[in-house]
């Protein structure tokens, strides 16, 4: 059975490398584009105006409470109907982007929030604009509370990207669907999928580690 498998295996590999590919592109452009629309989405909740911040409240309460296969079919046939014509993978990426963002900027809302208000103030009072506030002051501190959370929703962005299969677009699901259709090996290539998804989200796990390390504040 081994033998027949990694027969299987090796006849689909192409397969199974696009459609790994297809899986960590989606997902690190979504998980990007999300990340920094989640830093303004995070910003506004805590500085913005008052009319500014009930629109993004109500446009992260509504994206959070929203599951994320309805925001895919959403994102590629309603934007169809309104004339704008996006692709399964654009379509996909703005999907799971837009999820992405309204959990970052609570994220980044926690966090702005737990910085004592003295720091924006003493940051003012020596001449910093904004800005300049954010990125040196405000964001360093922010970005170490942020990683832990970000990681889960990063991988949380990739395991929804297998949902996008449900429009059409080849990522590691849908082609190993595919494969299991033709040689009817469900167990062996559903389990090499999630080893796979692991494998990636093991990468991102390390990754928010790395980050982590260089950005704590030595003892």
């Amino acid at each position: 059975m081994s033998h027949t498998f990694l027969e299987q295996l090796w006849i689909a590999r192409y397969v199974i490398l696009n459609g790994i590919a297809m899986t960590v592109s989606i997902s690190f452009l979504a998980i990007l584009a999300g990340s920094i629309l989640g830093v303004f989405v995070g910003l506004a909740l805590v500085y913005g105006g008052g009319l500014l911040r009930l629109i993004v409240r109500a446009y992260t309460d509504v994206i959070r409470g929203t599951p994320v296969l309805v925001l895919v079919l959403a994102s590629y046939y309603v934007s169809s109907a309104v004339g704008i014509e996006l692709g399964p993978f654009s379509a996909g990426v703005l999907a799971l982007a837009i999820f992405c963002s309204s959990h970052v900027g609570e994220i980044v809302r926690g966090a702005l929030q737990a910085i004592p208000k003295g720091q924006t103030e003493a940051a003012k009072a020596i001449g910093l604009t904004f800005p300049q506030t954010f990125t040196s002051v405000l964001w360093p501190q922010a970005l170490r509370q942020c990683l832990p959370a970000w990681v889960n929703t990063a991988a949380e962005m990739v395991k929804a990207s297998t949902l996008l299969s449900v429009i059409g677009v080849a990522e590691l699901l849908l082609r190993t669907q595919e494969i299991i259709s033709r040689n009817f090996m469900s167990l062996q290539f559903y389990f090499l999928a999630g080893a796979l998804y692991f494998i990636v989200n093991f990468g991102i796990e390390r990754f928010g580690k790395f980050v982590e390390r260089k950005t704590t504040l030595p003892s």
